[in-house]
């Protein structure tokens, strides 16, 4: 992790891949953008790296993308002697790294991350996945990186939109890992808007420290490794609803403050905290209501599809305090109708 190490990380890279086929997978705007900076840099080091590119956006994370990919693999000959180099933001990181745990059933992936979202959050723990019509992420695998590399410079690159939505991992991380972090996202607001190099390296370590901590302690999300869904029930819905045109960061803003209300009605969660939750996100630009024209009873009925849902009850993720969760099972069972539908009408 670092700025400017794009030439270390592929000489790292390129040793790893001594011996293998290195595909390279990434979305066309990635590979138009931050391809020419780093396949070079893989060849100076020795490796001669296949890209596979896919058309840019969520709504292409789906099982027709992977399978074009697979095709294109089985085109060039690539066997189990592969090493696939997630190369983008966090849609080619699902989508790269399920390819690579499906692919001769299973190959190394390693993932390299370029959009802030990924950085903070997607591109570590090892979930892997698409989309469906019914539903995100419905379909996929644990499948954890080999290595993951991380160069802040990279978000250069970002458009402006696509770099705030970022911000919304890092909001939830803090709420429910780390109360000094929230603290600093607060205090340090315009530097990170600005962009300051060291300000988001500190960031996005952080994040970084404290995701990899809890999915040290619950590799396959079956305990207090939830707690990372904070938002996510609400924002998945929003995605589906949306037919996948909203950005995640954006729909786990929406899901955030939804969630947070959530939360003070089902956990005990303060609303001083809830509130602080929602003024952080509107002052990095982000939204915190349901988009006009966006149903909330269809955002309610497809929160019933969220992966966390048991024998038919839905359960959220919910804190009970800011920047920590004293529960061993985060998650909390909620009524679509009673508890949920009144906090998406509110927004």
């Amino acid at each position: 992790m670092g700025a400017r190490i794009v030439d270390r990380a592929a000489r790292a890279i390129a040793r790893e891949a001594r011996g293998l086929r290195l595909v390279v997978v990434a979305d066309r705007r990635v590979a138009r953008l931050v391809a020419p900076a780093v396949l070079p840099a893989l060849a100076r080091a020795g490796a001669r790296p296949l890209l596979l590119t896919f058309p840019a956006g969520e709504r292409f994370k789906t099982r027709a993308t992977k399978d074009r990919l697979e095709d294109r693999l089985a085109a060039r000959g690539v066997g189990r002697d592969a090493l696939v180099l997630a190369l983008g933001g966090g849609v080619t990181g699902d989508v790269a790294g399920f390819l690579a745990a499906t692919w001769q059933r299973g190959v190394p992936v390693v993932q390299m991350p370029t959009s802030l979202l990924a950085m903070v959050d997607a591109a570590l723990g090892g979930k892997t996945g698409v989309d469906l019509p019914a539903g995100k992420n419905l379909v996929g695998a644990f499948h954890p990186p080999r290595a993951l590399w991380v160069d802040v410079a990279l978000l250069r690159s970002l458009p402006e939109r696509e770099y705030r939505a970022g911000l919304a991992e890092a909001v939830k991380t803090a709420a429910v890992l780390d109360r000094r972090l929230f603290e600093t996202l607060e205090r340090d607001a315009a530097r990170i808007l600005a962009r300051d190099g060291r300000c988001v390296l500190g960031v996005v370590s952080r994040c970084l420290r404290l995701k990899a901590r809890v999915v040290a302690s619950d590799l396959r999300d079956e305990g207090p490794r939830a707690i990372l869904n904070f938002g996510h029930t609400v924002a998945h819905a929003v995605e589906a609803a949306g037919g996948y045109r909203v950005r995640h960061g954006e729909a786990v803003s929406m899901g955030l403050v939804a969630e947070a209300r959530l939360a003070q009605r089902l956990a005990g969660f303060p609303r001083e905290a809830s509130e602080r939750i929602e003024a952080l996100l509107r002052r990095f630009g982000l939204p915190v209501a349901l988009p006009r024209g966006l149903d909330p009873r269809l955002v309610a009925r497809l929160a019933r599809r969220d992966k966390k849902s048991r024998a038919g009850s839905v359960h959220c993720a919910l804190p009970s305090s800011l920047g920590r969760f004293s529960r061993p099972d985060p998650t909390v069972p909620i009524d679509l109708r009673r508890d949920l539908l009144p906090v998406l009408i509110r927004n």
